[in-house]
């Protein structure tokens, strides 16, 4: 019975096999020498300048200078080349679609934005078109050669289908939109959560790095929550696990929210932590700014403790359900609110943990520069890029 030249074991999977991790090789560490590539792989000299031919005639590397230093000529460096694929991510809020595309070495190339002006459902899948060839535009390179897109929204892609299933702040989204992105942009579409890409930014360039049990709590315009066990996110039947801005929290005696003649509110995790309740907060407290961050901001410049406190109580009680639930070992405080408030406001966070919840995982504030749901998103989609390109030899 012949074999086939796929079958496990036959060269041409084997090969399949080296050239894959030649490539993953050069991603973590950088140009290497043909020496270098077989001392990682544990192949012999033979067999590695063979794949570096290989991967050089597939235009998957490129020389990349040489080595100094040591006894005798210089040693050729070679480089994944960066022109061989790219990857576009894209973060959507209710304010504004921003685009970034990056080539296969993971530099990003291209940034774009394009606001949301109003509230209504049309034009959603063109301003992520309009983004995303904007950015392309911006990095030099044609919009099909964005071989996989990523985009971050705040609500809940059901797992199987990958339609969202509902998002309070993106009219238009829900149901097929999925469909429309795809066939408007010509190119594999993923809608993610943003929380949840947020989460991958952490665990590649944050503080979650070696992480496998971890959360991500989000406090920004709205409250999310990413759950990683074991290394895998936590979704939910219908992806749905994390949309804690729903979940009532028991308020604190001493809230402001109770104080008599204050306006009653509907005592949710969004509406006592969201955008909305930390402006008011700032608000009774002197703080007249219109973005929820910048009022974090002046509280901890000013030293108004105050403000801070209740702030850090309410998102305690909030955290603390997700605390006896789960047991992570990391709560990584990210989002505009948590990021403005810094170590002073995750120490305040941790005070008051201690005294409503018994888990005492460690806290640490988001390190990811700029915007951890593009970063995540660029992550997501390069390594789906990578794995294509990598597979099929180009």
């Amino acid at each position: 019975m012949a074999t086939s030249d796929t079958t496990p074991g036959t060269p041409r999977l084997l090969r399949s096999i080296n050239d894959r991790s030649a490539l993953e090789l050069l991603i973590e560490h950088g140009p290497l020498t043909r020496t270098r590539i077989g001392a990682l792989t544990g192949l012999s000299k033979p067999t590695a300048s063979q794949l570096v031919d290989r991967l050089l005639t597939a235009a998957l590397v490129v020389p990349a200078g040489t080595a100094a230093g040591g006894p005798g000529p210089s040693a050729q460096l070679y480089a994944v080349n960066p022109a061989a694929g790219y990857a576009g991510g894209l973060d959507v809020t209710h304010t504004r679609v921003t685009a970034a595309v990056a080539d296969l070495a993971g530099q990003v190339v291209g940034e774009f934005e394009v606001p949301v002006v109003g509230r209504g459902a049309a034009g959603s899948a063109e301003r992520v078109r309009d983004a995303l060839h904007g950015a392309a535009d911006a990095a030099g390179v044609a919009p099909g050669a964005v071989r996989h897109v990523v985009i971050g929204v705040p609500g809940a892609p059901h797992p199987e289908t990958g339609q969202l299933g509902f998002a309070r702040d993106l009219p238009g989204w829900h149901g097929g939109n999925l469909g429309r992105l795809r066939e408007l942009l010509g190119v594999r579409v993923d809608l993610e959560n943003d929380v949840n890409l947020a989460a991958i930014a952490e665990q590649h360039h944050g503080q979650a790095r070696g992480a496998d049990d971890f959360v991500v709590l989000w406090l920004g315009n709205g409250i999310g929550l990413a759950i990683i066990q074991d290394g895998r996110f936590v979704r939910g039947a219908t992806g749905g696990a994390g949309e804690i801005g729903y979940m009532p929290v028991a308020l604190d005696p001493d809230d402001p929210a109770l104080r008599a003649g204050a306006k009653p509110v509907k005592n949710t995790f969004q509406n006592l932590a969201g955008r909305p309740a930390v402006l008011q907060l700032a608000r009774e407290h002197g703080i007249r700014v219109a973005d929820h961050a910048e009022a974090v901001r002046h509280a901890v410049e000013t030293g108004n403790t105050e403000m801070l406190t209740t702030l850090a109580r309410r998102t305690a009680r909030g955290l603390a359900p997700v605390l006896a639930i789960l047991d992570p070992s990391l709560v990584v405080l990210s989002g505009g609110t948590l990021r403005a408030g810094g170590d002073l406001l995750k120490d305040l966070i941790t005070r008051e943990l201690h005294a409503v919840a018994v888990p005492r995982p460690a806290l640490a504030v988001s390190t990811v520069e700029g915007n951890p749901v593009l970063a995540g998103a660029i992550h997501a989609a390069l390594r789906a890029v990578r794995a294509d390109i990598f597979s099929r030899g180009g």
